[in-house]
């Protein structure tokens, strides 16, 4: 049976990264994007919602996410969902949806840095171009 689990989300960040390290002293990176759908009802009044989403970076991504993101910018992502499944204190069962960020791209010039972020996938127009970000 074919599979394909592909995301692409552009979204601002609903709070800053939190930036901490696996027992193999990986960098990880969790942060949160949120997205606006605008349309108009068949009344004719405008309305709007918002999507969620939890998202995790690995490695250099998640260093470099840590440290030129902050809460309200835009950011481009590239990844697959994930399901995470854990049983909360209280023993009842937990689950959600997340975006493991397999690339990234900076869209707006806020909080210093580049405008690319993709580390693994990226095309070399990504990677270099006077970016004064290391990857």
């Amino acid at each position: 049976m074919a599979s394909f689990n592909k995301i692409i989300m552009l979204g601002n960040l609903t709070r800053d990264p939190q930036l901490s390290y696996l027992p193999s002293q990986t960098p990880v990176v969790d942060f949160g994007l949120a997205t606006n759908r605008r349309w108009t009802s068949q009344d004719g009044t405008q309305r709007e919602e918002t999507c969620f989403v939890d998202c995790r970076a690995f490695g250099r991504m998640a260093e470099n996410i840590s440290k030129y993101c902050k809460k309200g910018r835009s950011l481009l992502v590239e990844g697959r969902l994930t399901f995470d499944q854990w049983e909360a204190q209280d023993g009842s069962k937990r689950s959600k949806h997340r975006i493991t960020v397999e690339t990234f791209t900076f869209v707006d010039s806020g909080g210093g840095g580049g405008r690319s972020g993709g580390e693994r996938n990226a095309a070399p127009e990504q990677a270099e171009g006077g970016d004064d970000i290391p990857f």
